[in-house]
């Protein structure tokens, strides 16, 4: 009786460990399931660049109503939905520790006017220099999403 008591309790522990992953940041066991389901956390993790670097940023879009009220925004530059695929990666154009760094980034769609191939901005400047030379038009979504920036990709 003793030894399928053990049994049982081994199983039991392979199996809790068969549906985590361990997060290293906070050094916790979290269940694989809900970060297929949920943008919170790791699962909301992407590249971004800011002049000319590569970032892993965390974001999740907020409501509509929570962006109403929310003042000085950052601005994220995307090539479609941020909620879709992307064929290219976003640009953002702040990043911790500048004056007024703010967590909350409204979404620009990035449409590249007829006349111009598609291709990859890296940084705020190569957009607003592409906006001046009609290359492009920014479409201005509404959208808002709590972004954090995550680390600097070497």
């Amino acid at each position: 009786m003793k030894f399928a008591a053990v049994a049982l309790l081994i199983i039991g522990i392979a199996a809790l460990g068969a549906c985590t992953n361990h997060d290293p940041v906070s050094s916790s066991m979290v269940p694989t399931t809900s970060l297929a389901k949920s943008t919170n956390g790791s699962a909301g993790e992407r590249p971004a660049f800011y002049d000319d670097e590569l970032f892993t940023i965390n974001m999740m879009e907020i409501s509509d109503d929570a962006a109403e009220h929310t003042e000085g925004k950052a601005e994220i530059y995307a090539y479609a939905d941020l909620d879709e695929e992307q064929p290219f990666i976003s640009i953002i154009d702040e990043i911790p520790g500048e004056k007024g760094f703010s967590p909350l980034w409204e979404q620009f769609l990035i449409v590249f006017n007829p006349g111009f191939a598609p291709h990859q901005f890296t940084s705020e400047e190569d957009v607003d220099a592409a906006v001046d030379s009609g290359e492009i038009t920014l479409i201005e979504t509404e959208e808002v999403y709590r972004c954090s920036v995550v680390r600097l990709n070497k």
